[in-house]
């Protein structure tokens, strides 16, 4: 028989079919522990989801908690620096209207006591006068103010009184009998005017005098009781005041705590929310993975049935169909040459030595040539020696069977282990050169993510760096501005101080009462014909007064230079509190952002390192499949004749071998042949 290509086709369909039912459980047998991994990692997404959105909320609670304190304490802030400056407000008004009333004082007291002066020395020139002459007196009609003024005139005039103190004295006396005259036009009782409608010149003055007095006297309780009231006003805004900044800090002090806690519990929630969305970028990037293996799966199992249904019909199709053909077109024997063929034993030995010369020359076998040779020279001698050459060629061509079928053994399984190691090679190179590009790209995306966030840390420390010099200059300044104040203050507390003492013994001097009007020099006769005696020592009533103004005036300003510096440095301190809290808030903020940073950088670095580390093992693992590939193709792949080849050259050479022992063996072929009208059944005939 020649070479039956039919059973190597469905030797081929078999093997295919194998092959498919075994790929189709490995690929199961990958698709549950895929799925496995699925669900695990939907189990943690899931747990780390749950996780994050529940401290999520919590932050988000706390941070609304610490926005709605923060906006709390900025308003009361806000209604205590209103009232703070609505204190400082009333008291620069009372203080104003304080200075007024002073100044008032200071005018009306210095107007009456040099009245009271004025009104003493004429009582006590008039005195004097009354007691030397009477009678003069006596005739003056005191009802009548001009002739109250004249009398007065010429007495003063003759007992020498300066011309500004008459014209003073003259003013006073028309001022009181004014005012008599306005009491009896509006019905007062006779009774309610002074006595100076029933007596002489000398009561109108006491009157007078007296009347001044008491003017002065109600003045001065009237200054007491205002100075009182400023003083309890004063005070009582001062404390209010105090109190309000002591409130007003407490809250500031609590507000920047709630801010800071805000940027800490902000950073947290940054960072948490970052986490979640990670996690459900994961969750969903595994569920779509997932469900994309699972309908690729399903598409493969499909695939997979139809493919083998196909082939189990096709090799069903081609054993119904294709056995009498095969018989037909591989049983044809051809006929040796340069042999006698005499009788059918000889047509056998013929045909054999033919079909394996034919056998030899159609695969280039020199094996096969010489196996020819030899069968020749078996079946030509066997003739002549009379044995059995059948025998010895049959074991000739078994031998060289077998040979081949070893040889066929060995290219079948070294094509297998080379098949095999080439598969699993090539797979394992491009899974490591995958790997390698994979954790190269990882690599490269966490040392790009470490120094940008490096450079965001630097960044951000420089900035607080910029933050802490500022900081640190603006409590210099102060520092600087607080030890000024503090010295001032000092300096203007002590100089008020003193300016009040120096005020309250100068008052106390010279306003205890006032010299003499008229000096008593003895009789009115004789001082009328007398020059002035020397004056004595009094008090000096108007250099004091200037003195007294000059320091009120001192005071005034100390007062209103204390009250401008300690709204100045209550501003200052303020606006100071507020950007020291700004910039604490700014400090947290940033400071946490570093802290988070700093840890996200680390991570990446460990994240590079690992990945570095682990692209290192592959590149050596990389490296030694790379060594060994180069070795299996050097064995597999660099040869003049391929497998295939060398298959069908060797699997045509043994159905050869085998159609010329099958002749040896059964003779009846020939017969057979002759009956088809071969070309063997021709020489036969």
């Amino acid at each position: 028989m020649g070479q039956n290509p039919m059973g190597t086709v469905l030797s081929l369909v078999d093997e295919l079919a194998a092959k498919m039912t075994k790929d189709g459980e490995a690929e199961a047998k990958a698709y549950n522990e895929y799925f496995e991994w699925c669900d695990e990692t939907s189990k943690n997404s899931g747990y780390a989801i749950e996780t994050a959105e529940k401290e999520k909320d919590k932050l988000v609670a706390t941070i609304g908690e610490l926005s709605s304190n923060i906006a709390a304490s900025g308003a009361k802030i806000e209604e205590l620096a209103a009232s703070v400056a609505s204190g400082q407000s009333e008291l620069k008004d009372a203080t104003a209207i304080r200075d007024k009333e002073a100044a008032d004082f200071a005018a009306g007291e210095s107007e009456l006591m040099d009245a009271i002066e004025t009104l003493g020395r004429a009582v006590g020139i008039l005195s004097k006068e009354a007691a030397k002459n009477p009678a003069s007196f006596a005739q003056l009609n005191t009802k009548n103010a001009e002739s109250v003024a004249k009398a007065l005139s010429v007495v003063l005039d003759a007992a020498a009184f300066s011309t500004q103190d008459q014209s003073k004295l003259m003013a006073l006396v028309q001022s009181q009998q004014n005012d008599e005259s306005d009491d009896l036009e509006l019905g007062a009782p006779a009774a309610a005017t002074y006595k100076s409608h029933s007596s002489g010149i000398l009561d109108v003055l006491e009157d007078m005098k007296e009347k001044a007095e008491g003017q002065l006297s109600d003045l001065r309780k009237a200054e007491v009781n205002n100075k009182q009231n400023f003083d309890m006003l004063k005070q009582s805004l001062e404390d209010q005041m105090a109190a309000d900044s002591k409130d007003m800090d407490d809250e500031k002090a609590s507000r920047a705590s709630s801010e800071e806690g805000k940027a800490s519990a902000e950073g947290d929630l940054s960072m948490t929310s970052k986490e979640l969305a990670s996690s459900q970028q994961q969750l969903a990037t595994a569920r779509s993975s997932c469900l994309q293996v699972a309908a690729d799966h399903e598409a493969t199992v499909a695939a997979r049935k139809e493919e083998l249904a196909v082939i189990a019909q096709a090799k069903k199709i081609l054993q119904e169909t294709s056995s009498g053909a095969v018989g037909q077109s591989y049983s044809l024997l051809q006929l040796g040459e340069g042999m006698q063929i005499q009788t059918r034993s000889d047509l056998a030995g013929s045909e054999v030595v033919t079909m394996v010369k034919q056998l030899a020359k159609q695969q280039h076998s020199a094996a096969l040539s010489q196996l020819a040779s030899r069968i020749a020279t078996v079946i030509r001698f066997g003739r002549s020696s009379g044995g059995d050459p059948f025998g010895k060629v049959k074991g000739l061509i078994t031998d060289m069977i077998a040979k081949l079928e070893r040889e066929a053994g060995d290219e079948a399984t070294e094509k297998a282990y080379c098949d095999e190691q080439m598969a699993k090679t090539e797979a394992k190179k491009g899974e490591l050169e995958d790997d390698v590009a994979r954790q190269t790209s990882r690599l490269d995306r966490a040392a790009a993510k470490s120094a940008q966030l490096k450079e965001e840390i630097q960044a951000l420390e420089s900035e607080l760096a910029a933050l802490a010099k500022d900081q640190a200059e603006m409590d210099k300044i102060r520092q600087e501005s607080n030890a000024d104040y503090t010295v001032a203050k000092s300096d203007l507390e002590l100089g008020l101080s003193g300016v009040r003492k120096a005020l309250d013994v100068l008052r106390d001097y010279y306003g205890a009462g006032s010299a003499s009007m008229l000096q008593d020099d003895g009789k009115f006769g004789q001082f009328m014909q007398q020059p002035a005696a020397p004056e004595t020592h009094s008090k000096s009533q108007g250099a004091g007064e200037s003195i007294i103004n000059i320091l009120q005036v001192c005071e005034s300003d100390f007062a209103t230079n204390l009250a401008k510096e300690e709204s100045e440095e209550s501003s200052a301190a303020s606006e100071y509190e507020k950007i020291s809290q700004e910039n604490a808030v700014t400090k947290t903020t940033k400071e946490q952002d570093v802290k988070y940073k700093t840890q996200e950088a680390k991570s990446q670095d460990k994240t590079a390192s690992e990945y570095a580390a682990d692209r290192e093992t592959t590149n050596t693992e990389l490296s030694a499949v790379l060594e060994y590939y180069a070795k299996i193709k050097d064995r597999c792949i660099a040869k003049p004749e391929t497998y295939a080849e060398r298959k069908g050259r060797r699997e045509a050479e043994i159905a050869g071998l085998k159609q010329a022992l099958s002749i040896l063996e059964d003779e009846t072929a020939l017969v057979q042949r002759k009956r088809r009208g071969s070309f063997r059944g021709s020489l036969a005939a």
